[in-house]
């Protein structure tokens, strides 16, 4: 009996492992390809986009990608994440260098299918960002975000990405200023 368990547990192993490498690639590569979606949908029109860029702030990393013109920033994408009602919130933030929100995209979302989930799909909650250069908060916390319609964790999480992000490039700003 210890053989055959033995023999199925390798061979069961041996047909996850042949699974994995030939999805690996194929997953790999969906997995750049939406990156770079995000990237176009969240920057402005125009101008080279450099690598992945790294910066630490307030105690978190976060990867981004700076649109360029002539040397001169035009907009910065950076990936933002936090802990939304149901696990990890990951958005792709489109900042102009005054802090404004260009545009926002979700990259991973665990949120409740048919309410925090909403938050990819709710174009009245995430038009809301587009050109957003005021307080980011939802109003229930005294900002101008409205929520989404049961769903205030998400809507907080989504909203606290997006302000991570535009806080992020403020500070890029300041340290030039220096």
């Amino acid at each position: 009996m210890a053989l055959c368990l033995t023999l199925v547990c390798l061979f069961s192993s041996g047909i996850l492992a042949a699974v994995y490498a030939v999805t690996y690639q194929p997953i790999l590569q969906a997995s750049q390809k939406a990156l770079q979606e995000s990237i176009g949908k969240v920057l402005p029109e125009g101008g080279t986009v450099s690598e992945a860029r790294t910066a630490s702030f307030g105690g978190q990393e976060y990867e981004y990608y700076v649109s360029e013109s002539e040397g001169e920033p035009l907009a910065y994408a950076v990936t933002s994440s936090v802990n939304g009602f149901s696990g990890t919130l990951k958005l792709m933030v489109g900042v102009l260098p005054d802090g404004t929100v260009c545009n926002t995209a979700v990259l991973e979302c665990n949120e409740t299918p048919g309410l925090g989930a909403k938050c990819q799909t709710d174009e009245a909650f995430i038009s809301q960002f587009r050109g957003f250069s005021g307080r980011l908060d939802v109003k229930k916390d005294g900002g101008d975000i409205d929520g989404i319609t049961a769903s205030t964790i998400t809507s907080r999480a989504y909203t606290k990405a997006v302000r991570n992000a535009v806080e992020l490039v403020k500070s890029f700003n300041s340290s030039e200023e220096e």
